[in-house]
């Protein structure tokens, strides 16, 4: 009996735009979490020379202050591609909400922990741009990320000169004071820490079982898709732009 061979395509799915803001945002959340414990619990340095002359823990938080508007401002562009991107970065994307998008969703987490392949029941969890489940994900770290920048500017607030950091000054009163925001701020962190280390797995863990070039994608732009699921997506699309012009 013939094997089953599936005829996919090079597809072109990760704008330059979206790359850029992917890696930038992580190497800022990176700064953010390393600078952020060491704020958080400075390190004792004993060195002979006089306090006027060191200055290392105003680096680490010139560091974390940098990363944290970084940031924001890489937030803010990829909010504006979501309007202006192509469909895989556009912000319908990141809601699945839909009897459809919680049956994808179901199925990828069954898929991720070993419960059921990818055909099981007709819904192919090989996604053209984002599964069900990381597009829910990334919408839940999106809300993460503002609240992780406005308990962050509000602690900055008091000191700062700048208009921006104390735009969030109220933020402290709102959650009942100082040890509050720190606190959030801090529980907040680690929900990136968490995210991250399920993200790199499940990006290993879909690449190796699909082979679709998940990992090289947000390098070079591209992944291999199955053909039939690219025109599947192309009507759907279709269908959605001749439901909203009704």
């Amino acid at each position: 009996m013939p094997t089953k061979t599936n005829d996919y395509k090079r597809a072109y799915i990760w704008q330059l735009p979206i790359r850029i803001f992917h890696w930038v945002n992580a190497w800022a959340i990176t700064g953010l979490v390393a600078t952020g414990f060491m704020i958080g619990h400075p390190p004792g340095i004993i060195s002979t020379k006089e306090a006027t002359n060191q200055f290392w823990f105003g680096y680490i938080r010139e560091i974390h202050f940098g990363c944290a508007y970084l940031l924001t401002a890489v937030m803010i562009l990829r909010v504006y591609f979501a309007f202006k991107g192509n469909k895989y970065a556009n912000w319908r994307v990141f809601f699945p909400f839909k009897k459809e998008g919680f049956k994808r969703m179901w199925h990828v987490i069954k898929y991720d922990i070993f419960l059921q392949n990818e055909n099981t029941n007709g819904s192919p969890t090989g996604a053209v741009g984002h599964n069900s489940v990381a597009a829910a994900s990334y919408l839940i770290m999106f809300f993460m990320a503002l609240i992780m920048i406005a308990t962050g500017f509000a602690m900055y607030a008091p000191t700062s000169t700048w208009f921006f950091p104390k735009m969030f000054a109220w933020v402290t009163n709102f959650v009942g004071g100082d040890f509050n925001v720190r606190t959030i701020h801090h529980f907040t962190t680690w929900t990136f820490i968490l995210f991250a280390i399920v993200h790199i797995y499940l990006v290993f863990f879909h690449d190796w079982l699909e082979g679709l070039g998940e990992t090289s994608a947000m390098v070079s732009g591209y992944k291999f898709v199955r053909t039939e699921r690219i025109k599947k997506d192309d009507n759907l699309e279709k269908q959605d732009q001749i439901a909203q012009q009704q």
